[in-house]
């Protein structure tokens, strides 16, 4: 089965990469975005029962692949055939 992680910012934490990106789309002719998030999506294909792994992947998620303390995640298993 196919999971996906989306690591994000948390709202409170500012995210000078997603400033930077705000301000370069603005001056490229994009006046009306007001905000970007710059995030990281992963995709983890994983052998086993969802109820048995989905526990230990939150595990990881939490200790490996985010920093709680400035960082959310979502993990969702992913839709099948598409990219």
């Amino acid at each position: 089965m196919k999971m996906k992680v989306i690591v994000t910012p948390k709202a409170a934490v500012l995210d000078p990469q997603g400033a930077a990106v705000l301000e370069a789309m603005q001056h490229l002719g994009m006046p009306g975005v007001r905000s970007v998030r710059i995030g990281r999506y992963l995709e983890i294909d994983v052998d086993g029962n969802e109820a048995e792994v989905e526990p230990r992947l939150h595990e990881l998620c939490r200790d490996l692949l985010s920093n709680p303390v400035i960082e959310d995640y979502e993990l969702a298993k992913a839709e099948e055939g598409k990219k």
